[in-house]
């Protein structure tokens, strides 16, 4: 299973209930925290992947200088 697999069923996952009943037409959400935390998970995955780099150091060094 690739990322974006794995991206669109945590995705889909979330979105749908967390319990669900035949007849009695019983359904439950995730809760708020579960949806959340799989929010900051995607968007972490997103994050990683992206080209920019968010905080990069480097050494100036000016020519000449010994």
């Amino acid at each position: 299973m690739g990322d974006e697999d794995l991206e669109q069923a945590i995705q889909e996952n979330a979105k749908g209930p967390a319990k669900a009943s035949g007849d009695s037409g019983s359904v439950e959400q995730h809760s708020l925290g579960d949806q959340i935390a799989a929010d900051r998970y995607l968007a972490s995955k997103r994050a990683m992947r992206s080209k920019s780099k968010g905080i990069q150091l480097s050494k100036i060094v000016p020519p000449g200088a010994a």
